[in-house]
Parts: structure tokens; C-alpha cells; sequence
């Protein structure tokens, strides 16, 4: 009796303690506190669950910046996606139905399989490397050792193109050679032989001159293949044959056949330029603009200098040494850095100068250690892009 009374009494405590299945629900219906409510649509939360089979608690919209993207019975709404200003963009915005999406910005990636805590920066490819693939806001830049292949079986469609040239060059010459042959031969007159047996004297003169004429026209045809001393040297030797075997000749003909050729040719010098009063020399006016160059004003201090490292990734690399010695940087600390890509090496430099500077450091700095390089076109391009991207305005009264 006492072991049925103990089973009893088991049985009385552990009714009411839940011990029975909560029941199941049909589809879009969910359970809440052992009833089957509706769910709450997309972009709105539960506030509060019903209270009879079926029926839909109470849904209040997702308030601004939360979301949810399914019907749901949940109590608070999820927090949208911030992008961080310094190296992200908003590549879609949040709603009340659908989260944000961000990206990293140009020049910057993160692979999609590990978190993106910060975007890293594009790799840019050595002297020795080609780029196989861009930089992506997903992936890296891919390069490769060696030369770009330009074989035809490579799929690059420039390889044909030095070709191209060389062999129209080479045909345009051919096709004068040809038609200045023909126009010589067109033009001369019949054998002098057979016109010394006529008796006519006067044709051994022009025939002469025709024949010096049409030796001109096949060296100049051939000036293009062959050097101007050579054409030169027979071009005299014509002239001085031409002079001794006519017996007409005189230094009016030499003089004919020497400007029979615009000026200037390769074989005889230009005629001496008149004298004439001299024209004022103009002072040259490079020098005295190559000598002004803007003062730039910090909007932000120090903040606005720093955001300017990047523009001077455009420096010359051969230039690079020289243009920190110029800054007052310990060669051994440029040495340092030179295990570094480029624009890391750039932008460890410049921190380190400007450490080292203190509240000295201006970006007029920088830009006149490039003028005093002969980089003022380079100096320009790092100006007009700080002006523009709003770090820097030029000083009032500034030239």
C-alpha cells in the first residue's frame, strides 16, 4: 500500500509541471506560450502574442535603421549594417524588409569567406611581375613573373600591329622607287649616240642635264634606304661629270643644276639667311611661372596631410631615394623600408617625416621638395587633388 500511495502522489506533482507535449501547430502558424498564433509579416515585429488559436498578435512596424526579412514572431526587430565611412560604400541601403550591403572602396578589398573587419589594400604588381587580374572589392590583384606574352597564340590582338607598320613603310617605299624609275625612263630622250650621228650639238647639253637629272631622282628614291653621305657624295660626283663632258657648260648650269632640288637637301646646304636688324630677345616666361607656386591651407591640420599620402604614389620611383633625402630622412631608414611594396614604402616614409617634423609638417612641404626635384608636373597633380577632394584651399594672395 505504501509503494501505491508514493506512485500517486508522483503522478499528482507532476502534471501540472509541463511533462505533457505543448501542441503542434500547423504550417504558418507558431507556437507561443502553448498557443498557435499568426506570424507577423516581414518588417514587423510581435509586440504582443495572442491569445486564441490562428489569430495574429499585435505587429508593430520595424522602427528606422532594424529589419527583419521573414514572417516572424520575434519581439525586437535586428539592427542594420553600419558601413564605415573611411573604407567603405553603401551598396544598398537598409529597409525595414532587408538588410544593408556594403563594399570596400576603390583600392581596397576583403575576401568574402573571412570577416571585414578592415579592408586591405590592392597589392600592386612588381617591376619584374605583369597583372593577371584587377583588384576587386572581393579579391586581390594577381600578378606574374615575366614579360606579357604578345605571341599570336597568346590571344593578345596588338602583336600584328609592328608589323603592320613596317610593312606599309616598306611598300610606300618600294612603289616610289618604282613609279620615279618609270617616270625617268618615260621622260629621257633617244641615245646620245644616235644624236651625235643627226649632228645636233645642242642636245648633248640637254641630254646632260637630263641624264644628271634622272641619276638625281633614282638617288633620291633611294635616300631612303640608303645613307645621305652616300647620296650626297654622288650627287657631287654627277655634278662635276655633267660639267666636264659638256661642252656648253658654265657655272650658270652647274648653278641650275645645283637648285634643282628645294632647299634644304641633304646634299647641299641651305643659302645663307640675309642679314637683317635683330629682333628684341623676349624674356622667357617659363622660368618666372615655374618659380610661383600656390601656399596650400590645411582644412583639417594634421588629418588633411595624412589623407594626402596616397596622391604621392605618382612620384617617380627612381626619384624615390632622392626625393626623402630632400625631407631630411636618414638614409638607413630609407633602406629600411625597401623589403616594402612601393606604396607601403611610401606611406611608412612620410609618417615617419612627419613624426619627425612635428606641427611643422605641411603638405607645401612635400610639394617643394618636387619642385626642387624638376617634378612640378607631378607637384600639380598632387595640388589639384587635394584642392579637389576638400583637404586643402589655397592660400589668400596666393599666386
Amino acid at each position: 500500500m505504501d509503494k501505491r500511495l508514493v506512485f500517486c502522489i508522483l503522478i499528482v506533482f507532476l502534471k501540472p509541471s509541463g511533462a505533457f507535449p505543448q501542441p503542434k501547430c500547423k504550417d504558418g502558424l507558431e507556437n507561443t506560450n502553448g498557443v498557435c498564433c499568426s506570424k507577423c509579416p516581414a518588417g514587423k515585429r510581435q509586440a504582443s502574442p495572442c491569445t486564441q488559436h490562428g489569430e495574429e498578435g499585435k505587429c508593430e512596424e520595424c522602427d528606422d535603421g532594424t529589419f527583419i526579412e521573414h514572417a516572424n514572431v520575434l519581439h525586437h526587430c535586428l539592427k542594420c549594417t553600419q558601413c564605415r565611412p573611411e573604407d567603405q560604400e553603401v551598396v544598398r541601403q537598409c529597409t525595414h524588409t532587408q538588410d544593408g550591403e556594403c563594399q570596400c572602396k576603390a583600392g581596397g578589398f576583403c575576401a568574402p569567406d573571412q570577416p571585414c573587419e578592415v579592408c586591405r589594400k590592392c597589392s600592386r604588381c612588381k617591376k619584374d611581375e605583369v597583372m593577371v587580374r584587377n583588384c576587386t572589392a572581393t579579391s586581390n590583384t594577381e600578378c606574374k613573373k615575366g614579360q606579357l606574352d604578345a605571341s599570336p597564340a597568346s590571344g593578345n590582338a596588338l602583336w600584328w600591329l609592328p608589323v603592320l607598320v613596317i610593312g606599309v613603310f616598306v611598300a610606300i617605299g618600294v612603289l616610289g622607287c618604282f613609279v620615279l624609275k618609270r617616270r625617268t625612263a618615260t621622260d629621257s630622250p633617244m641615245n646620245p649616240h644616235d644624236k651625235q650621228k643627226a649632228g645636233n650639238s645642242d642636245s648633248d647639253e640637254d641630254s646632260g642635264n637630263e641624264r644628271s637629272s634622272g641619276e638625281a631622282q633614282r638617288l633620291s628614291c633611294l635616300g631612303g634606304m640608303m645613307p645621305w653621305r652616300l647620296v650626297r657624295a654622288s650627287g657631287a660626283e654627277e655634278e662635276r661629270k655633267a660639267l666636264r663632258d659638256s661642252p656648253g657648260s658654265s657655272a650658270s648650269n652647274s648653278q641650275h643644276n645645283l637648285t634643282a632640288f628645294p632647299y634644304p637637301y641633304p646634299g647641299f646646304p641651305a643659302p645663307p639667311a640675309q642679314a637683317g636688324p635683330t629682333a628684341p630677345v623676349q624674356p622667357d616666361r617659363r622660368e618666372e611661372e615655374e618659380e610661383e607656386f600656390p601656399e596650400l591651407v590645411a582644412v583639417n591640420g594634421e588629418e588633411s596631410l595624412r589623407k594626402c599620402f596616397e596622391y604621392f604614389e605618382d612620384v617617380d620611383v627612381r626619384l624615390h631615394s632622392r626625393f626623402f633625402r630632400h625631407l631630411d630622412v636618414a638614409d638607413n631608414v630609407i633602406k629600411s623600408k625597401d623589403h616594402l611594396a612601393y606604396y607601403d614604402r611610401i606611406h611608412e616614409l612620410l609618417t615617419i617625416w612627419v613624426e619627425k617634423a612635428g606641427r611643422g609638417a605641411t603638405l607645401n612641404d612635400l610639394l617643394r621638395a618636387l619642385l626642387n626635384l624638376k617634378q612640378r608636373r607631378t607637384a600639380e597633380i598632387i595640388k589639384e587633388k587635394a584642392i579637389r577632394n576638400g583637404h586643402y584651399v589655397e592660400a589668400q594672395g596666393s599666386p
